[in-house]
């Protein structure tokens, strides 16, 4: 999935291994309250935890974080609705030429059938 299209007026993602959720809300342009949220809501979110319950990011849950943000804030989905989204694996598939000649031959079989009727 590509990032959200405001992600481009956010900064660069510096070349570090972790990140602190101050450092990300910052990066993302989200509260750290809304990113404690979004990791109960998102399971794909889950920045990995250290002592004292500290969250360190990765440059991929950033990535998601921002598409998370871009689905929410910019596209208008609900946390449900965004949550299905991310959970879509699979994009939908353009027709090929096969098929869009199979369903002609389809139309024109229904066609004749009622023009029999």
């Amino acid at each position: 999935m590509l990032e959200a299209k405001n992600n481009d007026q956010l900064p660069e993602i510096p070349p570090k291994r972790y990140f602190t959720i101050g450092e990300v809300g910052e990066l993302c342009a989200v509260k750290p309250h809304v990113l404690r949220y979004w990791e109960a809501e998102f399971p794909q979110l889950k920045p990995v935890k250290r002592r004292g319950n500290r969250r360190y990011y990765q440059r991929g849950d950033i990535i998601l974080i921002r598409q998370i943000k871009g689905l929410l804030y910019e596209q208008g989905y609900t946390i449900g609705g965004a949550r299905l989204k991310m959970n879509d694996k699979s994009e939908p598939e353009v027709p090929s030429k096969t098929s869009a000649v199979d369903l002609s031959a389809v139309i024109a079989d229904l066609e004749s059938v009622i023009a029999s009727m």
